[in-house]
C-alpha cells in the first residue's frame, strides 16, 4: 500500500463495529448524557462505560444489551448479591430481565446471571453479554477471568460496565481490551509500555506514548465522573461531602511482639500490621460497637476478619444482620434487604462479599473494621454509599490499632493519586469526544519538516522515509545508522517513528519502505553498516523469556530487498553494566546459585554490513593513511597506517575495545525531553569513526537516516567526510544542529559550501 495509507493503518484506534441507532429508540428514562453515551456504546460494538457511581450505568448495560441483541438472546453477568438488585432496577425502568442459574433457564432477551455461574452458560447462544462491575476481574482468580475472556471471544458485542474503573491500573485495562478482543494485554504491554528499569514487575507507560495510549483508550472506553465530563449539565449531580473519622485504640504491651521494647512497637511489614490487626480485635469492635449505639442512623460495617464479624455481630445484637462466607447464597439477598428495608439497622459483611455493585445511597454512615492496604476494597466499599443520588454527608469510620502504621494515611495518599488519575483521564475523554477522531485528517500527531546546513553537512527534520525517496540516486558513499529497535524504544508519539509500532511485523512492514530506498541511493559496491543488538523477550509482554534474534531479523530484510550480506564484528558490553540497569533475571547471580538453566549471557552490539551489488568505480584507499583510531593508543603510535598490526585489529570479528561511554550525550551537556521514558542512546563515537576509517575516503558523503543528536555527523566532519542526516524528533535534530556547528568550527573542511 502507499506509505501515507500505512501510516493511517497505523493509528491504533478501535474502529466501531456496532451499529447507529436513532435516539427515539432509547428508553424513555434515560437522560441526555445517558443516551450520549448509550449510542456511543452500541456504536462501538465493543466498549466500556465506566460512569461514576449512581450515574445510571445500569440502565445504560441494559439499553446496551437490549438494542443489541436482534430479539434474540443476551447475558449480563454481576457479582455476587447484585443480581437480584439488577432486576430491581431493570423493572423500574420498563426493561424486562429474568434470573438464571443455568441454560435451562435462559429465554430471548435479557438474562443476568453471576460470575460464579458463568460456567453453566453456552457462550455461543447469546449475542451480545454486558460484565458489570467489570473491575472485579481483576479481584476474582485467574481461571474466572480467563474463562470470561475465552467463553465471549466471539460474541458480536460485547460491553464492560464499571462505576470505579482503575486508569492507573494497567494490568486492569489490559483486561478490558482483552476481554473487548480490542488487543491482548500482551499487545498492550509490547505497543505502550516498558518495565521500570527498578523492578521488572512493573511496568509502565513510555514517555512518548501517554498521550497516545489515552487516545486508543479512549477509542473504546467512555470513562467519566460526571456528565460535564461529556459536555452536559452537572444539575441534579452534585456529590455529597465525605466526612472521615479515625478511630485509634491502643494495646498493652505484647512480650512475644514487642521483645526487647518497653512499649508496643509499630508494625512496619504487612505480615506485622495483620498481626497487630488480630491483636487489637476485641478493642477495636468494642469502640466500634459504642460509636454505633451512640448513633440512631443505618450503618453499613466491612469487616476483614471472620473474628472481627462474629464479635461485632455478639456486640449489636438484634439491630444487625450479618451476612458471612458461609451464609447460604440463597438466604443472602434476603438478609440484605431486612437491613436495606429498615427492619434492622446495621449490616455487617465483607467488602468481598458486598462491595462491588450495590446501591446504598439511602445510607450514610459507613464503618471499616479494620483496613487492609487495598485501596481498592476501600474505595468499592466507600462508593456503595457516597454516589450520586446520596442525599447527606457522608460519613466514613476506621477502627484501627495505633501500632499497625499509617494505613489509613496511606489508603488518603491513594484516594489522592487516583483523584489526579481521574482529572487527567477525564481530560483526555473530553478531548478525544471533541475531535471524535477526524480521520480525515492524514496526520495524527503533529508533524513539521525543516532543514539547516553548514560546511560540510546537511540536517533533515522529518521522516526519513520521506527525505530518503527525495534523494538521488547513487549519491551516497556509505550509509550508518542505528534502527529503531522494534517496538523497545519509541522517543516520538508521532505514527511515522518507526519505534511506535504494535510489534515486529508492524516494525518489519514500516522499514520495508526504507531499504529498497537507501539501496537506490547507494552508489554500486559500496557499503551500508547498521548497529543493532538482539531484544530480550519478557513473560508478560511476549509470552516466554528468551531472545528475539533482531539482528538477524534486519539481515534477511536487506538481503530481501537486494543488499548483499557483507560483513558483521560483534561489539563487548558489559554484562554487569546490563544486569545493574535490566535487572534481566538471566544476568543475576542469585539465579544461576538458584537455576541456571534461566541464566544467560550478557548481550553484546553489533555493526553489521551490507553491500550494493555493482563495481566500486572509487576504490577506498586512503582511509587507513587519513586515520588511525584516536581511541587505540596502541595503535596510533604505529609509524606504519597501514601496517598488518592495524588492519589485524579491525579485522577481529570481536571489538573488545570499544568505550561504550564514548557518546555525544558525555560530551555535551545534553537537556533531556521531560518526555523521554529512557535516556537518548546515541551509537557510540568509536564506532562510527572505526566504520568510517574501513569504508569511506575522505571527502564521501555519509548518510544517517536516524540522525538522533548528529553522532554519526559530528564523527563524519571530524574525520573530513560529509555528512546528511534526517531526524524526526524536534528536539533531537534542534540537538543534533548544536554539536553539528561545534563539530564544523572544530573542522578544517569546506566541502559543502553551504546547502547540499
Amino acid at each position: 500500500m502507499e506509505y501515507t495509507d500505512f501510516l493511517k493503518q497505523k493509528q491504533i484506534l478501535h474502529t466501531p463495529e456496532g451499529i447507529e441507532i436513532s435516539t427515539d429508540l432509547i428508553n424513555r428514562f434515560a437522560k441526555d448524557f445517558q443516551i450520549a453515551a448509550i449510542k456511543w456504546s452500541v456504536n462501538r460494538g465493543k466498549s466500556l462505560i465506566g460512569a461514576g457511581c449512581g450515574l445510571g450505568k445500569t440502565l445504560m448495560g441494559l439499553e446496551c444489551l437490549r438494542l443489541t441483541q436482534y430479539d434474540s438472546y443476551s447475558l449480563w453477568v454481576s457479582p455476587l448479591g447484585v443480581a437480584q438488585q439488577t432486576i430491581e432496577e431493570a423493572g423500574k425502568f420498563g426493561i424486562e430481565a429474568r434470573l438464571c442459574k443455568s441454560m435451562h433457564d435462559v429465554k430471548p432477551g435479557i438474562n443476568v446471571t453471576n460470575y460464579d455461574r458463568i460456567q453453566k452458560f453456552d457462550a455461543s447462544v447469546f449475542k451480545s453479554v454486558a460484565l458489570d462491575e467489570c473491575s472485579i476481574l481483576k479481584s476474582v482468580d485467574g481461571a474466572t477471568r480467563n474463562l470470561c475472556i475465552d467463553m465471549f471471544s466471539r460474541t458480536p458485542y460485547r460491553f464492560l460496565l464499571s462505576a470505579t474503573p482503575a486508569p492507573n491500573d494497567y494490568m486492569e485495562i489490559g483486561n478490558y481490551c482483552e476481554f473487548l478482543g480490542i488487543m491482548t494485554r500482551s499487545e498492550m504491554l509490547a505497543t505502550f509500555f516498558t518495565h521500570d528499569g527498578s523492578d521488572t514487575s512493573k511496568w509502565v507507560l513510555k514517555g512518548h506514548a501517554v498521550e497516545r495510549f489515552w487516545k486508543w483508550v479512549c477509542s473504546w472506553a467512555l470513562i467519566f465522573r460526571s456528565p460535564s465530563d461529556l459536555g452536559f449539565s452537572n444539575d441534579g449531580y452534585d456529590l455529597q461531602e465525605v466526612e472521615y473519622y479515625s478511630h485509634v485504640v491502643e494495646r498493652e504491651r505484647d512480650s512475644k511482639v514487642d521483645e526487647g521494647s518497653l512499649f508496643p512497637v509499630p508494625a512496619s511489614s504487612l505480615m506485622e500490621r495483620k498481626t497487630e490487626r488480630k491483636l487489637t480485635t476485641s478493642a477495636r469492635v468494642i469502640d466500634c460497637a459504642n460509636t454505633i449505639k451512640e448513633s440512631s442512623d443505618q450503618w453499613i460495617v466491612f469487616c476483614g476478619l471472620n473474628k472481627e464479624q462474629e464479635l461485632l455481630a455478639k456486640e449489636l445484637g438484634d439491630i444487625c444482620v450479618s451476612i458471612q462466607g458461609n451464609t447460604p447464597l440463597d438466604k443472602r439477598p434476603d438478609m440484605e434487604h431486612l437491613w436495606r428495608s429498615g427492619e434492622k439497622r446495621v449490616l455487617i459483611t465483607k467488602c468481598s462479599m458486598f462491595g462491588y455493585g450495590m446501591n446504598w445511597q439511602h445510607c450514610h454512615e459507613i464503618a471499616f473494621l479494620g483496613l487492609s492496604d487495598s485501596w481498592e476494597e476501600y474505595y468499592q466499599g466507600l462508593r456503595r454509599v457516597w454516589r450520586f443520588g446520596q442525599k447527606n454527608i457522608v460519613n466514613c469510620h476506621f477502627f484501627t490499632a495505633a501500632t499497625e502504621g499509617a494505613v489509613v494515611a496511606n489508603i488518603k495518599r491513594k484516594e489522592v493519586q487516583n483523584e489526579i488519575m481521574m482529572e487527567e483521564t477525564s481530560k483526555h475523554v473530553k478531548q478525544s469526544l471533541k475531535e471524535e477522531y477526524d480521520q480525515s485528517t492524514s496526520e495524527y500527531f503533529e508533524y513539521n519538516t525543516n532543514i539547516k546546513s553548514g560546511k560540510g553537512w546537511i540536517s533533515y527534520l522529518g521522516d526519513s522515509v520521506d527525505h530518503t525517496r527525495k534523494m538521488k540516486d547513487n549519491s551516497v558513499h556509505f550509509t550508518v545508522f542505528s534502527p529503531p529497535f522494534s517496538s523497545l524504544y519509541a522517543y516520538t508519539a508521532s505514527d511515522r517513528d518507526m519505534g511506535n509500532c504494535r510489534d515486529f511485523d508492524e516494525f518489519k512492514i514500516h522499514f520495508s519502505y526504507m531499504i529498497p530506498e537507501l539501496l537506490r541511493v547507494t552508489k554500486p559496491g559500496r557499503l551500508l553498516s547498521f548497529h543493532c543488538m538482539n531484544i530480550p523477550l519478557m513473560k508478560e509482554r511476549d509470552g516466554v523469556i528468551g531472545l528475539f534474534d533482531f539482528r538477524g531479523a534486519l539481515i534477511k530484510m536487506f538481503v530481501d530487498a537486494g543488499w548483499i550480506f557483507h560483513s558483521e564484528v560483534v561489539i563487548w558490553k558489559n554484562p554487569v553494566t546490563q544486569m545493574q540497569r535490566t535487572k534481566a533475571i538471566g544476568l543475576l547471580h542469585k539465579q544461576v546459585v538458584k537455576d541456571s538453566s534461566m541464566s544467560r549471557n550478557g548481550l553484546p552490539d553489533y555493526l553489521v554490513t551490507m553491500r550494493k551489488p555493482g563495481v566500486n568505480t572509487e576504490p577506498i584507499a586512503g582511509g587507513f593513511e587519513f586515520y588511525v583510531g584516536e581511541n587505540d593508543p596502541k595503535l596510533s603510535t604505529s609509524s606504519n597506517p597501514y601496517s598488518i598490526e592495524v588492519w589485524q585489529h579491525y579485522a577481529s570479528p570481536v571489538w573488545f575495545d570499544i568505550d561504550e561511554g564514548d557518546t555525544l550525550s558525555r560530551r555535551h551537556s545534553l537537556t533531556k525531553d521531560p518526555e523521554d521514558q529512557r535516556h537518548i542512546c546515541p551509537l557510540q563515537i568509536g564506532v562510527i569513526k572505526r566504520a568510517l576509517h574501513l569504508y569511506t575516503n575522505p571527502s564521501d558523503l555519509v548518510y544517517d537516516p536516524f540522525g538522533g543528536i548528529g553522532s554519526t555527523g559530528v564523527a563524519s566532519l571530524e574525520m573530513g567526510r560529509k555528512a546528511e542526516l534526517c531526524e524526526l524528533k524536534p528536539t533531537y535534530w534542534k540537538q543534533g544542529l548544536i554539536n553539528m556547528k561545534d563539530a564544523e568550527l572544530n573542522s578544517s573542511t569546506n566541502l559543502f559550501q553551504g546547502a547540499v
